[in-house]
């Protein structure tokens, strides 16, 4: 397989304040990217990382469109896109959202508008989920996500000491609008465009929980990051929903309680991650 990656991780923003920054996602770019060099088969120059100010919502965008248009042109057909970040939430625009908000995903210039954050600096789910529905057939496209994916997950919120939560509110409470909705849709939603040849995905943690940035080891990651990496390289072997139950297993035993989420066909569930 012809390989094309990109790997986001992203600790400081323009932007915002230094107590809003992360300390654990440029470690979850670069151990991620070493993983795909390690095991994978991916050479230097199929990687783009992206750490920090260079991870702009233009420049991720950019990269990740990128990665497609080598898919379409029949460069590459093993895709890999990794993001470590904030997430948050923006209002929905075009009625598909229950609860009328869109997950996103914040970039090195995230900046508010008014009372929202301004699009035109996170990522919404429907514009991943627009990306990913121009693969063409045949491509296999994996999507490692490590990021919270909701606003209610302050509710969840982990205090321990050497932990925080990649989760950034809307700049006031009137740009969250609370409802009965609450569940796993965001992966769903992020592949549903994609019709024939879905990505596969792993994400951090339900839609309603925060997925932690912690001090593991005497070194700084995203707990999700950590145990994916950790599980892979222990066998690579494995089906993906049975690298799940590991990554699982080892954020119970590390006392996180986000738990991981698995997106993907029946074949992809059982196939080894990265095939």
């Amino acid at each position: 397989m012809s390989k094309a990656a990109l790997c986001v991780g992203i600790n400081k923003f323009k932007f915002l304040p230094q107590s809003s920054w992360l300390q654990g996602c440029v470690n979850d770019a670069d151990d991620l990217s070493t993983l795909l060099a390690d095991q994978y088969g991916f050479q230097t120059g199929d990687i783009t990382v992206l750490k920090d100010a260079k991870a702009t919502k233009k420049a991720v965008m950019a990269e990740i469109n990128s990665l497609v248009d080598k898919s379409i042109a029949g460069t590459a057909d093993h895709l890999v896109f990794t993001f470590s970040s904030h997430g948050t939430q923006i209002p929905d625009t075009n009625g598909d959202e229950a609860d009328r908000l869109d997950e996103a995903f914040a970039c090195y210039d995230i900046n508010n508008t008014g009372d929202a954050w301004d699009p035109a600096t996170v990522i919404s789910d429907d514009e991943l989920s627009a990306a990913f529905s121009r693969l063409p057939e045949g491509v296999l496209m994996d999507v490692v996500l490590d990021t919270c994916h909701s606003g209610t997950g302050l509710k969840s919120l982990d205090l321990l000491p050497g932990r925080r939560p990649r989760f950034l509110p809307a700049p006031t409470p009137r740009a969250v609008i609370t409802t009965e909705f609450n569940d796993s849709r965001t992966l769903r939603d992020l592949v549903k465009a994609a019709t024939s040849s879905k990505p596969v995905l792993m994400a951090a943690c339900r839609s309603d929980q925060t997925a932690a940035d912690a001090l593991i080891d005497g070194r700084y990651n995203g707990a999700f990051t950590y145990h994916f990496v950790k599980s892979v390289r222990s066998d690579a072997t494995v089906g993906r929903a049975s690298l799940l139950k590991l990554v699982s297993k080892g954020l119970k035993a590390g006392g996180f309680d986000q738990v991981a989420q698995l997106e993907g066909t029946t074949a992809a569930r059982k196939a080894a991650w990265g095939s």
